[in-house]
């Protein structure tokens, strides 16, 4: 079930109870742009502990910022008590907090579009920072001094970009001037996981591209990647530009690792633990350099790739997006044809990829023991050199395997150097 009807509820629960509550920020901002959003936060004049003692089941997520979430059904809102905000020493945490009135909390925000308030009950905008105009505009603009809303917490200055990438606004000229000023501030003010958020978040939406050349002339990418400083916005503009071809939802880390398109595999790990990236991520990261690697090849030794190699890539579960990831580098012509020989190719190979798959290898431990061949690392290899067998002699029958196996050099007559 939809979100709507829940949330207007709590809203009628703290309005029965004497207080004052609104819709607010971002969902505000998507109804106005007539973007659907299941994504809805509240302010209200209710303490946190005032909408504990209404509600159930809440989640005491942020109390010390008058934070709540309430839990109906499915659905989780976070609630938050109109507040003021002072005495900012660590770029993002406030040392003070007040209750405020909805005029007061409205200006504590970061830009003019989710500044706005939304009374659900008597279906009215309540806009005390010009958001409707600003959005009417197409800008990004922050409330009030921007210098105050950066200092208040750095991280907005991404979400600037992140938002003018989004929507297709301009960052108004005071509000971009003051990026500009205080770009070089972003670290150590903010913590590389809250930066790395903020890259997925970005990677959401179209034109990534743009929001990361967009990053880099407002001197932002180069704080957080200083290998970047002296890189010309030219050049990062053509680093970038295969992401417009990437398929759709590619994982950030595939994305953001254009911008370095020499970088060596220790320079790969050490940037994914920089971004406290996920161990799926990294080895994303890991396999697509790989991939890189291998396909950079000249051509007369990527000719000589045995299809067993060419299966154990395309049995990996990335091989698709690596192949889509590369493709999104040539021009028309040549990424036709490099798909459909990659297609070609797996096809010849579907049986051989679905045993690596599913790890269903046709000769088998059994196999080689009923040979008198013991556990251990040999009979390992024995199983290694079977699977390369089977697939580049296009076997379907163990004996076969086995037969050719025996002939191999790798075979010593049932003996193990363990014996």
């Amino acid at each position: 079930m939809p979100a709507l009807p829940f949330a207007k509820s709590i809203v009628q629960t703290l309005a029965h109870a004497g207080h004052i509550a609104y819709f607010a920020g971002g969902w505000v901002r998507d109804y106005l742009m007539k973007h659907p959003s299941d994504d809805i936060d509240i302010a209200t004049t209710a303490t946190p502990q005032e909408i504990q003692a209404l509600f159930p089941k809440t989640i005491p997520v942020g109390i010390a910022f008058g934070i709540i979430i309430v839990v109906i059904e499915s659905h989780q809102f976070e609630i938050a008590t109109f507040r003021k905000e002072s005495e900012y020493t660590d770029g993002r945490r406030p040392m003070r907090i007040e209750k405020a009135t909805p005029e007061e909390d409205a200006h504590r925000r970061d830009f003019t579009i989710n500044g706005m308030f939304w009374d659900p009950i008597q279906e009215t905008l309540l806009d005390y920072v010009g958001g409707q105009d600003d959005l009417a505009k197409g800008i990004i603009r922050a409330i009030g001094n921007p210098h105050e809303r950066f200092f208040e917490d750095r991280l907005r200055m991404m979400r600037a970009v992140r938002y003018s990438t989004r929507f297709g606004f301009p960052i108004e000229p005071a509000t971009s001037q003051a990026i500009l000023d205080h770009a070089n501030s972003l670290l150590p003010f903010v913590a590389m996981e809250r930066i790395w958020q903020e890259f997925r978040k970005m990677s959401q939406f179209a034109h990534f591209d743009r929001g990361l050349v967009a990053l880099h002339r407002l001197h932002l990418l180069p704080t957080i990647f200083p290998e970047l400083k002296d890189v010309s916005l030219e050049e990062i503009e053509k680093r970038v530009a295969p992401l417009r071809f990437f398929p759709k939802g590619a994982p950030t880390i595939s994305e953001l690792l254009e911008l370095f398109p020499n970088d060596s595999l220790e320079t790969i790990l050490e940037r994914c633990e920089t971004l406290k990236v996920s161990r799926e991520e990294r080895e994303l990261a890991i396999f697509l350099h790989k991939t890189t690697q291998m396909l950079d090849m000249p051509k007369d030794w990527l000719a000589k790739l045995e299809l067993v190699e060419w299966a154990q890539f395309y049995a990996h579960p990335h091989a698709d997006l690596a192949l889509q990831i590369r493709a999104a580098h040539l021009e028309h012509s040549e990424k036709l044809h490099f798909l459909q020989e990659h297609t070609s190719r797996r096809q010849a190979l579907h049986t051989a990829i679905a045993r690596m798959q599913t790890h269903t290898p046709l000769l088998r431990a059994e196999h080689l023991l009923a040979e008198g061949i013991i556990p251990g690392e040999y009979l390992g290899k024995l199983l290694k050199e079977g699977e390369r067998i089977a697939v580049n002699h296009s076997l379907e029958s163990p004996k076969e395997i086995l037969h050719l196996l025996k002939e191999s050099p790798l075979w010593e007559n049932k003996i193990s150097p363990e014996k």
